[in-house]
């Protein structure tokens, strides 16, 4: 009997240490790539549904870096980012993501 009681002890520790395991683990490919309809939505302070310069690069670590990106972003160089533009991905990023 009291094996029986240890052994189901053991079993029921390893399960537990299992469910623990698998659930610490996070899926690879549940991480939304690149920009968001929510990132575009807080960046986009009066609500216009276009982002200007100074929209896009407020709060920005490195402004430098974040106007380039601005740049490239706007593709008809309107001087503002649509929401399409915002979310576009490079064909670049697209074929290194296919790969």
């Amino acid at each position: 009997m009291k094996i029986t009681a240890v052994l189901f002890a053991l079993l029921a520790t390893a399960s537990l240490s299992f469910a623990a395991d698998e659930a610490a683990k996070k899926p690879e490919g549940d991480k939304p790539k690149g920009p968001t309809e929510a990132a575009f939505t807080k960046k986009d302070a009066n609500g216009d549904g276009k982002l200007t310069k100074d929209e896009f690069t407020k709060g920005a670590p490195d402004a430098a870096k974040a106007e380039k990106q601005f740049e490239r972003k706007d593709k008809d160089k309107s001087g503002d980012v649509s929401k399409e533009e915002f979310l576009a991905v490079g064909a670049k990023k697209e074929a290194k993501e296919a790969k």
